[in-house]
């Protein structure tokens, strides 16, 4: 088979390195990068022997079986059957559940993710669904955690505390904690502050005037190693809550919207600093209530997402398996894909 990883974002990187991993496994397979220019700084310098494609021509050319895209669009124009692998674990978002007409396989993280895709997929019919869990979870579970403190330079004796907002106007919750995070840290803590991508610009701004030493901005795209020195995560709606939930730690989320018990969910900012002493003295308060949860959006902590996802593409690709019926986009949806390709 002839493999086409499509990165748009260079976090995707940390999705699909298990996958780069277990396919040095599986020399019969060839890979190949298609990148946008964004992503090429943070490439990893491991992956430099795999062909990487910059321009649409070099990976039509390419012609490969499948295109792997851990985002929301694809190039048309390149041939192949076009997987969705998923850009996060954001079940919350009805964007997570989108149809969008460029993929013809959807790789789902768990049982609640598969059974809303068979759901629309019986109707819609122009596309696959393989549960195989999501293949950061592996990253996650396997990342080196040794001396991690030290190689940040952390003092070993603070608590760290990771604020991870999303971005999503109507589920953010930067406006309402960001200010009172100066105020209530205390010595004793480091903060990690992560924003997404998308964050509006002025917030991060503003936040940076009332900055203070304990406190550090997370410019790296992977947030992964801050994951693991954690002791507390607060977010609101992000996907960064279940990707941090498989190393069963706790979380305070801000007017979340939906799961509201799988950690300590806060109406008012006031009541922030409570919980995350509760969430320092108790980490395994609503254990019980994260494993439910995450047994069904990604019961996999195995560490075989990736070879559940090259098994299941290898079956397609031998049984010549396809959607009942084809995609179609149309000609302002083909226009906006070129658009996205020349940026």
């Amino acid at each position: 088979m002839k493999l086409l990883f499509y990165v748009s974002k260079s976090y995707s990187y940390s999705i699909i390195h298990p996958l780069i991993k277990y396919l040095k496994k599986k020399p019969e397979h060839t890979v190949a990068f298609y990148l946008f220019h964004w992503t090429v700084n943070d490439f990893p310098d491991e992956w430099l022997n795999y062909k990487i494609f910059e321009l649409p021509e070099q990976a039509i050319e390419f012609n490969p079986d499948f295109v792997i895209t851990p985002g929301n669009f694809v190039d048309y124009r390149i041939p192949g059957m076009k997987v969705q692998l998923f850009h996060g674990l954001g079940i919350e978002k009805p964007s997570h559940f989108k149809i969008r007409p460029h993929f013809d396989i959807y790789l789902t993280s768990g049982p609640y993710v598969t059974q809303r895709y068979k759901r629309i997929q019986r109707i819609n019919k122009t596309f696959l669904v393989q549960e195989t869990g999501w293949p950061k979870v592996d990253y996650i579970l396997s990342y080196p955690t040794d001396d991690l403190k030290k190689k940040f330079n952390i003092p070993q004796n603070k608590k760290i505390i990771l604020y991870a907002p999303t971005f999503s106007p109507k589920m953010q919750s930067a406006n309402d904690l960001l200010p009172i995070i100066p105020d209530i840290a205390r010595k004793n803590e480091f903060w990690f502050i992560k924003f997404h991508e998308l964050m509006e610009k002025r917030t991060i701004r503003i936040f940076k005037n009332y900055i203070t030493k304990n406190c550090l901005i997370i410019n790296r795209s992977d947030i992964t190693p801050y994951f693991h020195m954690a002791d507390v995560l607060i977010s609101d709606t992000s996907s960064v809550i279940y990707e941090f939930m498989t190393l069963d730690k706790p979380i305070i989320t801000f007017k979340t919207i939906s799961r509201f018990d799988k950690g300590i969910n806060l109406q008012n900012p006031s009541d922030l600093r409570e919980s995350i002493d509760r969430c320092l003295k108790n980490p395994k308060e609503h254990q019980h209530n994260r494993t439910i949860h995450l047994n069904a959006v990604h019961p996999y902590k195995d560490g075989k997402t990736s070879e559940r996802i090259i098994s299941n593409l290898e079956e397609i690709f031998v049984r010549k398996l396809k959607p009942t019926r084809k995609r179609h986009l149309n000609f302002i949806r083909r226009l906006k894909i070129i658009k996205k390709t020349r940026v």
